[in-house]
This record gives structure tokens, sequence and C-alpha cells, in this order.
């Protein structure tokens, strides 16, 4: 099932999301359902509009009023944000999904975004003359969203610093108890670094990554580094949830210059992939 879900019923909503989001502790939780809340901020990041350009239903009681102002949306969006309640959605989206799950292969890739307004985790990149942020989705065989990395700055390559990173998603993956033991780690040659390899085998995953020559002019010394030519082309699988990802036309051009407001609109994203044929049935 390709169709990415830009909404949710209050039914959907209570069974996977409601427990992740944090609530108000005294008095009323917000004037509408909480399930309105979250399809609103959903419209905003599938249309990529400004805030105050969310299209919002009339008051039930006066026509001539929204129901709820478009800042309460943006309060909540903010909250859920920073506190981790979006991050918990989709992490909640992957225990959901674990029988789907295929984890003998994962696949890594990298999405730019350009950051009009620049901010936190923001530099200029000379390929896409403009000023970038990066994120480094980890996805299983079947394209679901499993680990990620936090957003990095566009004046990077994508194998800077790259140690720290995989030993976060690879950590996060086993927290969430899923089994990675043997699984082959598929990536492109951008991610052919001899610590990439090393933090691979590490957790016990084997890397299959596509070698860098770099130049070289020379056949390299030593024992040829393993690579299944099969198992990578299946890589593809992950540049389609890329694709899914960019569906979402507000993680296309970054204007939110906080890293948390970011990405808690990517965890929304992420889980949306993840929940797409539980969703549409």
């Amino acid at each position: 099932m390709s169709t990415i879900p830009t909404s949710v019923t209050e039914k959907q909503f209570n069974e996977h999301i409601r427990q992740h989001l944090s609530t108000a502790k005294r008095g009323y939780e917000s004037k509408i359902p909480l399930y309105k809340i979250f399809n609103y901020i959903l419209f905003r990041l599938h249309t990529g509009c400004q805030w105050h350009r969310i299209s919002i239903d009339p008051d039930a009681n006066d026509p001539r009023k929204k129901e709820i102002s478009y800042h309460a949306v943006y309060y909540h969006f903010r909250k859920w944000s920073r506190d981790g309640s979006l991050e918990n959605v989709w992490q909640g989206s992957i225990m959901t999904i674990e029988p789907d799950l295929n984890l003998y292969e994962l696949n890594l890739d990298g999405s730019h975004a350009i950051a009009k307004k620049g901010g936190e985790s923001v530099a200029y990149q000379g390929r896409k003359r403009a000023k970038t942020t990066n994120i480094l989705p980890i996805t299983d065989g079947n394209g679901f969203i499993i680990a990620t990395t936090g957003l990095i700055a566009g004046n990077h390559n994508d194998a800077y610093n790259l140690k720290p990173h995989l030993q976060t998603a690879f950590k996060s993956m086993k927290r969430l108890g899923l089994d990675i033991q043997g699984a082959y780690f598929n990536a492109d040659k951008a991610f052919d670094t001899k610590t990439a390899r090393k933090t691979c085998f590490n957790h016990g995953v084997v890397p299959n990554i596509d070698e860098n020559k770099r130049n070289r002019k020379t056949t390299k010394r030593g024992r040829k580094r393993f690579f299944n030519t099969e198992v990578y082309k299946r890589r593809f699988i992950c540049e389609r949830t890329c694709a899914w990802i960019d569906k979402f036309k507000a993680l296309l051009i970054r204007f939110d210059r906080k890293d948390a407001y970011f990405l808690g609109a990517y965890f929304i994203a992420f889980a949306m992939v993840n929940l797409r044929h539980i969703i549409q049935q």
C-alpha cells in the first residue's frame, strides 16, 4: 500500500497515537478533540502551507468563527515536539508493525532540506547552492523507518561524524527490542569508511557498503571487502520511502529554526509511513 495517510479517524487516533501524546494534567485538554488538532498538524505538513493558512472548520455554535485558533494548533505541535511526544508516536508505530518488519536488511540514506531562514544545524552546501540540513533515516527491508540520526548541518558530507550517529541508531533499535543481529546494512559509496564498517561489526551487523575508490589509480591491497550485489540492489526500497516522506511538503523546505520542531515534523511523517497499511485498512 503506497498511499500515505494525511488524516486519521478518531478511532485510529485513539488506537495508535493518543497514548503517546502529553495532555494537560488539570482542566480540559483542548477546546476540540485532540484528533482534530493532530489532523490540522498533518494538513499543514502535507500541504506545506503557513500555519495561519490551515483550513480550520467553522465553530458549530457560531459558523462565523473557526472552531479553534491556528495559534492553538501550533502550540500543541511545539509542545509535543519539545517534550518528545512526537518521537514516542513514531517509536510506537514501530512496535505496532513489528510483526511486519524485515530486519534481515537495513538501508541507510540521506535527505537534504533547504533552510530558507537558517536555524540550528544549518549550513551552506555548495552542491545545493543553499543553506541545508540533513537527516539519515534507516529503513528495514520493507521500507519501514525504524531508526534515524538527528539533524546534521548541510556543509558536512554524509559520512561526517557517522560513528556516533550509527551507534545511537543501533542502540535505539535494540532498546525497542528489534533483533538486528546478522542483518545486512546497505549504504552507498558516501558511507564507505573504516569507522562505519567497524561500528557495524561491533553491533553484529554486516556492512554491505559499495566501495568508494576515491580516485584510486591502483588496486587496493589486502583482502577484498565483502559486498553482496543482489542484496544491495534491494536498497532501492529506502529511495521509495524517502519519496513517501517528501509527500509532506513542509519537509522539503525548512522554515523552523529550532531543530526540535523540524525533527518533530519528521517524526510525524515517519509514523504515517510506518502505519500506512494499518490506517488505510
